[in-house]
């Protein structure tokens, strides 16, 4: 089963509505999605709202469950975890921060902002992650991302280790912006593959975690 809680859609960078990009994953094999489009403060009510009718539509009617989220995205460092907790009560089921990537110049303390917050689940492609933060992660129960995105995944064999060394939780996700960049069974045991992680792990960043992850959270 294919688990998946970082994409994207034409609420903001990406090329599909969410219930296209839903009934894309459904096809591909997906047990779960997660919609997590850009957000800021400005718009936060409204994506939310939108979001949670349209994923609210497609477990109406299709078998996988679909989960409303957000991704904060060049958040201000000191105002990640007070804009995680807006976004979880105006009805965000997950919220991902986009992490310190090497490939955009996301401000220096993102990475420690979000692993401290206890309104924050994941942080998406967190480049060059200490292991002070990954540490954090592990004490918050917040789970690392190890990307299938080829511009976030140059530092996946990092994450992997630092995550290792600190006890944090892997999950495997697509960071989707169209139908092309959602998981397979072939391209997610690839990723797990280049980032060196053992068997046991790769069953738990593709499935323990997920699972772990999803009894968490209150979609139900």
């Amino acid at each position: 089963m294919l688990y998946d809680f970082h994409t994207h859609t034409c609420m903001s960078d990406g090329a599909l509505s969410p219930l296209e990009l839903v009934r894309r994953a459904l096809v591909n094999g997906y047990h779960a999605i997660a919609i997590t489009d850009h957000v800021g403060i400005g718009y936060l009510e409204r994506l939310v709202t939108e979001t949670t009718r349209d994923c609210a539509l497609a477990q109406r009617h299709w078998s996988i469950t679909v989960i409303p989220g957000v991704e904060l995205t060049h958040i201000p460092a000191a105002a990640i975890s007070q804009t995680a907790l807006t976004a979880k009560e105006l009805g965000a089921r997950l919220v991902v921060v986009h992490g310190e990537t090497s490939a955009e110049p996301v401000e220096q303390g993102t990475n420690l902002a979000a692993v401290k917050s206890p309104h924050v689940d994941i942080l998406a492609h967190p480049g060059l992650i200490t292991l002070e933060e990954a540490k954090l992660a592990a004490a918050n129960n917040i789970y690392l991302e190890i990307t299938t995105r080829r511009i976030h995944s140059s530092t996946n064999k990092h994450v992997a280790e630092i995550a290792r060394l600190a006890g944090a939780k892997l999950l495997i996700s697509s960071d989707a912006h169209s139908e092309l960049d959602l998981l397979t069974p072939e391209l997610a045991h690839s990723v797990a593959l280049g980032a060196v992680l053992s068997d046991d792990e790769i069953e738990n960043a593709l499935q323990t975690n997920p699972l772990t992850l999803l009894d968490k959270l209150p979609f139900r």
